[in-house]
């Protein structure tokens, strides 16, 4: 049987299992463009248990196109806020406020406009077209280059665009329209997430395509999918500081561009300071400090970075200039602060 004709006979056997099986997850018992957008930006790098309650509450504070577009960015990134990734909100209001001006604030359903968009690639752009509005376009993402390399054998390096280019290419061409094409994306993404599994033995036995499955019929699911080594992190050391006057505490902003940007964090500096160092450090920025104690270090990995930090409390006599002093509970209210450092915000 060739690639073709393999992927044709899974499509058919998918979207039926799908239909059977899948999850009634929330967006999936409202699959609006809207929704459909906004569950698939959360869904990246985020795992489906974390994104439920996020996309309630994202959605009660912004039911449409026209409140994200509009809404102020600190309470966007606070709706945000324990996500990660937060250049993935930026781009969705960045998104809505152009589907506001030029589209009549309707998504449209063609994938091409669609990755127009700021944030949208192909996958996210495949996903809303198939699932939103039943267009004949597949949405590939790690799971489906998973099931897609067993099930048809392919040793090829799914880190390579072409790798992406090629499975996306024979699905497309037999990909249905209306309510099967969103049941054929939802479906293939179903069996990556509960049964064609990463990082373990697939579970073969459950699997609605195991008498077609190339890998799964050679006994050989171990060596597929093939995906080239990342490169290590760097990593950063860094010492942040709680600083406390009376029963308020610094935090500043952060500046709109980099990692982190427009986020509310402790102040901090490169580094692992000892607790004499991180005392300098302190007078030298102004503040007469009254005593400090170490609280904790903690670790967070980014993508391509780790950063290892000490923290220090300080009590300082006086409030120190450029800097903004809130209590913990209004930084809780009104800060979004970054995940990395939700482990000194605790120390509060």
């Amino acid at each position: 049987m060739t690639d073709e004709a393999l992927t044709r006979a899974c499509t058919e056997k998918l979207i039926n299992w799908c239909a059977a099986v899948r999850r009634p997850l929330p967006w999936r018992l409202s699959p609006t463009p809207y929704h459909v957008w906004v569950s698939e930006i959360m869904l990246q790098q985020t795992r489906i248990e974390a994104v439920i309650p996020y996309y309630a509450r994202f959605l009660e504070a912004l039911p449409d196109i026209r409140a994200l577009a509009e809404v102020e960015e600190d309470k966007l990134l606070k709706l945000w806020e324990g996500l990660g990734y937060y250049s993935r909100a930026r781009n969705l209001q960045k998104a809505a406020r152009r589907v506001t001006a030029d589209f009549g604030g309707e998504l449209p359903r063609e994938a091409a406009q669609l990755k127009t968009l700021p944030g949208i690639g192909d996958y996210t752009a495949g996903a809303i077209a198939s699932i939103a509005y039943g267009e004949p376009e597949p949405a590939v993402d790690g799971n489906v280059l998973r099931v897609m390399t067993r099930v048809l054998a392919r040793a090829d390096d799914i880190m390579q665009p072409k790798t992406r280019a090629d499975i996306a290419s024979l699905l497309r061409a037999c990909y249905p329209r209306g309510e099967r094409a969103g049941l054929l994306t939802e479906g293939i993404m179903e069996l990556g997430e509960t049964v064609c599994l990463p990082n373990t033995a697939p579970r073969c036995g459950d699997c609605p395509l195991n008498t077609l499955c190339r890998a799964c019929l050679s006994g050989e699911t171990n060596r597929y999918p093939f995906k080239s080594p990342s490169k290590e992190r760097r990593v950063e050391e860094r010492t942040v500081l709680l600083l406390k006057c009376g029963d308020r505490y610094a935090v500043r902003k952060r500046e709109g561009k980099g990692l982190l940007a427009g986020l509310w964090e402790f102040p901090n500096l490169d580094g692992a300071l000892d607790e004499t160092q991180a005392r300098e450090a302190v007078r030298v920025l102004g503040g007469e400090v009254c005593g400090i104690e170490p609280c904790g270090e903690a670790k967070h990995v980014f993508t391509h970075v780790e950063w290892h930090m000490t923290g220090y409390r300080a009590e300082l006599a006086r409030e120190l200039p450029g800097l903004n002093w809130k209590t913990p509970e209004e930084i809780r209210r009104d800060c979004p602060i970054p995940t990395a450092l939700k482990y000194y915000q605790k120390k509060l």
